[in-house]
């Protein structure tokens, strides 16, 4: 009988799997439906509606954990470990977090590497053995990224725009592609596609690769083509675009008034690029855009969006994700039961983060035995679903632990990490740069780790350093204190980070001691715009310890900055400025 899907039969589908689908080799498309049919006619609708989910687990072990995890499982979940929580839902997927969300998935390479391996192997007891897609949000930069040191901390998309090279993109996406699939994650939530044409934009920003869709669009290609050279699937967000909104999706639900006309100008163009390349998924965005759906709905929650622009008008019939169904933008007009049915009904295939584990999965459920969503909506789903497992290799998903703590932080990936970010600096003002003897130099200004870390860069050149950082929001006595520290010093490097009233009150009150003052603008680039009367200014986009060496090394002449402005700044420097040395 087809239900009696037995262990033996299993284990030879795994067989036949491995010989259509050997890693990293795209196959046959009448091979891999023949395969995905006769899955589909073994697999039970319980089985399908599982694919559809992507589940966070809490811990570092898919079997062993602390009571402390175990409660935080329970709470979710109704189970204890990772592997129960893989056994009771069956899911499509795993996204890891770092302990700052809670889950604590990613700790070090070797534990990484040994979490997947035992929930793949969780995965593949299931009746109908099907591999997870185990997915991270690893964007580059320092503002979205899981994995820490030794992780190699390549640079961030706007960074990337600055340099204006395709091949940094791709080797900078290779690396990371590289890193995770070392550690088991066979998937990475990149590249960002949006356009950010709003220098107000709360979410995107320094994540976009700039104001110009055909910049945008040069280096969302080239991340494609580096990610699956590293051996990862790639997902273009945030779908259709949210490079120009004032609210974050996270919290809130913005709404994007772009006309049809200026969504196929500016918005599009990444994503069009991104399905020529090949992109395997695209990730949706909680924004409203009337000029397609006049009903408000999300883009997330819209069939004339998700349906109606991305399937037919851009022709994409590959992998759509929601973006998390926990966020604001989601759950703020959609409960746990109606979210995910919603969803699904516009045209997403899996559905990420869903609050309420039990009632969204069972609301799906419900949906599909009651014919609200028909048996042949959930299979086309669940097709692509296994067509992308497929397509990657992934019935073989098994990671060497001791290899991956080579392959993670190896010298060859800090190389590149250096010479790639040496590429992105942008010299806006240069007034008595480069410096060739500093003296006594003041480092503060924004966060603790990045005026150290900044402060060794420039004491390692032979200066005598002074650090005193002064927080996102300096008081009136913090700013007294590093004006007092300034009176004895030759030179002042500050470091501002969206820069708000505070930190321009720290600038200013800098300059007006009469000494050098240099203001490295280490996340948004549009800082400047707040006190022009600076004379000298750097932008890094991030303050990874890669991008402040880089920074020192402009500071000091040893390298030329080549980067180019990837935004305007409004009424004060084009798309495009950048200065050098020579």
């Amino acid at each position: 009988m087809r239900s009696r899907w037995s262990a033996r039969a299993g284990v030879a589908l795994v067989a036949i799997v491995a010989l259509l689908a050997p890693p990293g080799v795209a196959q046959a498309t009448d091979g891999v439906s023949a395969v995905v049919r006769a899955m589909l006619r073994h697999m039970t609708v319980r089985e399908k509606v599982g694919q559809l989910f992507v589940v966070e687990v809490y811990g570092p072990d898919a079997e062993s954990v602390t009571p402390a995890v175990a409660a935080r499982n329970q709470a979710l979940y109704g189970v204890d470990t990772p592997a129960q929580v893989v056994a009771k839902y069956q899911p499509g997927g795993v996204i890891y977090f770092d302990a700052r969300r809670g889950p604590d998935n990613v700790q070090n390479p070797r534990q990484i590497a040994t979490l997947s391996n035992g929930l793949q192997r969780a995965a593949l007891r299931r009746r109908v053995p099907i591999p997870l897609l185990i997915s991270t949000d690893q964007e580059g930069g320092a503002v979205v990224y899981r994995l820490t040191a030794p992780a190699t901390a390549m640079p961030g998309n706007m960074a990337l725009g600055a340099a204006r090279s395709t091949a940094a993109a791709r080797k900078s996406a290779r690396v990371i592609g590289a890193e995770l699939a070392s550690v088991g994650i066979n998937q990475d939530y990149a590249p960002v596609a949006d356009v950010n044409v709003n220098p107000a934009n709360p979410v995107i920003g320094v994540r976009s690769a700039g104001a110009d869709a055909g910049l945008v669009s040069s280096m969302v290609g080239a991340q494609v083509d580096g990610y699956h050279a590293g051996g990862v699937a790639t997902v273009a967000k945030h779908f259709p675009g949210h490079g120009d909104t004032a609210v974050d999706s996270h919290f809130g639900l913005p709404e994007v008034t772009h006309t049809r006309a200026q969504l196929d100008a500016i918005d599009l163009p990444p994503f069009r690029t991104a399905i020529r390349r090949g992109v395997d998924t695209i990730m949706t965005a909680h924004v409203v855009l009337r000029s397609v759906d006049p009903s408000g709905a999300p883009a997330t929650m819209s069939r004339p969006i998700l349906t109606g622009l991305l399937r037919e008008d851009l022709g994409y019939d590959g992998l759509i994700v929601t973006d998390a169904l926990d966020m604001g933008g989601a759950t703020a007009d959609y409960p746990p039961a109606v979210a995910p049915v919603r969803a699904f009904q516009a045209g997403a295939d899996q559905l990420v983060l869903a609050p309420q584990m039990d009632t969204a999965f069972g609301a799906v459920l419900n949906a599909v035995n009651s014919g609200e969503i028909s048996r042949k909506r959930l299979d086309e789903s669940v097709a692509r679903i296994l067509t992308l497992k497929l397509k990657r290799g992934l019935w073989r998903p098994f990671v060497d632990p001791a290899r991956a703590e080579r392959v993670v932080g190896s010298a060859g990936h800090k190389a590149a990490e250096q010479q790639i970010t040496d590429q992105t600096i942008t010299m806006v003002k240069k007034d008595g740069l480069p410096v060739a003897d500093a003296g006594k130099v003041l480092v503060t200004g924004w966060g603790v780790t990045t005026t150290s870390t900044l402060g060794a860069a420039i004491g390692r050149r032979g200066s005598a350093v002074t650090v005193r950082e002064t927080g996102a929001n300096p008081t009136q006595a913090s700013i007294d204190a590093a004006v007092a520290a300034a009176q004895n010093q030759d030179l002042i490097v500050v470091s501002t980070m969206n820069a708000n009233a505070a930190q321009q009150s720290l600038v200013r009150a800098l300059l007006a001691t009469g000494k050098p003052v240099v203001v490295a603008a280490v996340r948004n680039p549009y800082d400047i715009a707040l006190f022009p009367e600076v004379k000298a200014y750097l932008a890094s986009y991030g303050y990874t310890a890669a991008s402040l060496e880089s920074l020192t090394r402009v500071l000091f002449g040893e390298v030329d900055p080549v980067g180019k402005l990837p935004v305007a700044i409004p009424s004060l420097y084009p798309y495009g400025y950048g200065l050098s040395y020579h």
